[in-house]
């Protein structure tokens, strides 16, 4: 009698897996998410993750294809999330069409808590945007399919959705897009059936992992390129007190400084574009004059050796256009007298 528990419970939680297709063959090193299961038979042919990144989502129907920034309009401005970003394509070869995995998926979200943000079957306008509902042109990820596969299936075939759940370690966003190919193609490696790309944003702070530069770091990085860039001292957002855990960053320039009394220094702060720059002027001057005051008054430093100025975001060194960049552009930099 407990043999046969023991085979019942077996089979019982067999049956509660996710179900997937013995023969699949997913991309090396990729994996579902465990948020979501996959369609039955599909199998994975790209694969990213991202620890933190910025993600541009839809929300309304579009207002208008951009051609000079190559970037979809929206009637709606398009939610921005941050976090980690999980990107999978999935590939159901056979007579799958791309609306039947699109319900699933639908149903499952809904099961699952997910709030539909944007759904392109309740989208009058969709049919006449169909050409730049999919990702357009390239997507870099890894893949043993062309990168253009969703770009280059039927129009006629796309849906379209955008999804959130809300948690209390963090709100989920989803975005979702379905393809058909009604017949295989050698040249974007693709076979008949449905296309899945999923992009899931698990919302999350950006965790701050510069290390410390040392004080004799700093005179090398002087000594070779004229200046070194700082990323321990940490602000608030659109403010120049000095946070606490900076203090490491700063004591090591007080070393440096005591070490070489007769070395002279610019503190000059630099911003991200967010703001405009008058206001990014002002702020990137305010914190280079808060390090400077803090090493004059904590650390003993002549305040004649050190002048402090303001670059705004003058002198970028990643782009602005994403937050990881940003992060990189906000920096104090000391340049030798």
């Amino acid at each position: 009698m407990k043999s046969l528990k023991a085979i019942l419970l077996f089979f019982f939680i067999v049956a509660a897996l996710p179900f997937r297709d013995a023969s699949a063959v997913d991309l090396a090193g990729s994996k579902d998410h465990p948020l979501l299961r996959r369609f039955a038979g599909s199998e994975i042919v790209g694969y990213q993750v991202k620890r933190f990144d910025a993600y541009e989502l839809q929300s309304s129907t579009f207002s208008r294809y951009n051609l000079e920034s190559k970037k979809r309009e929206y009637v709606k401005p398009p939610l921005k999330p941050e976090g980690r970003l999980t990107r999978i394509w999935y590939e159901v070869a056979g007579d799958t069409g791309s609306l039947e995995v699109f319900r699933n998926y639908l149903n499952e979200l809904t099961a699952k808590g997910f709030v539909v943000l944007y759904d392109s079957k309740k989208d009058p306008a969709a049919t006449r945007w169909s050409n730049y509902l999919a990702p357009f042109g390239n997507m870099d990820m890894q893949t043993n399919r062309s990168n253009y596969i969703f770009y280059a299936a039927e129009k006629t075939g796309i849906c379209v959705l955008s999804a959130k759940k809300s948690r209390p370690e963090g709100d989920v966003y989803l975005h979702l897009t379905a393809v058909e190919w009604g017949k295989s193609d050698a040249v974007y490696k693709a076979r008949r059936g449905a296309y899945i790309a999923l992009d899931i944003i698990e919302m999350q702070p950006m965790v701050q992992k510069m290390v410390t530069v040392s004080a004799d770091e700093m005179a090398q990085s002087i000594n070779a390129v004229g200046k070194v860039s700082l990323y321990g001292i940490y602000f608030d957002p659109g403010k120049w007190e000095i946070k606490p855990a900076s203090r490491p960053a700063i004591q090591e320039i007080a070393t440096l400084l005591k070490k070489q009394p007769e070395l002279k220094l610019h503190v000059v702060g630099h911003t991200d574009n967010l703001g405009g720059y008058e206001v990014n002027t002002v702020l990137s001057k305010r914190r280079a004059e808060a390090v400077a005051a803090t090493l004059v008054k904590e650390f003993g430093i002549s305040a004649l050796r050190l002048t402090a100025n303001g670059a705004a975001y003058l002198a970028p060194v990643a782009s602005n256009s994403t937050e990881a960049g940003r992060a990189k552009n906000r920096r104090v930099e000391l340049v030798p007298r």
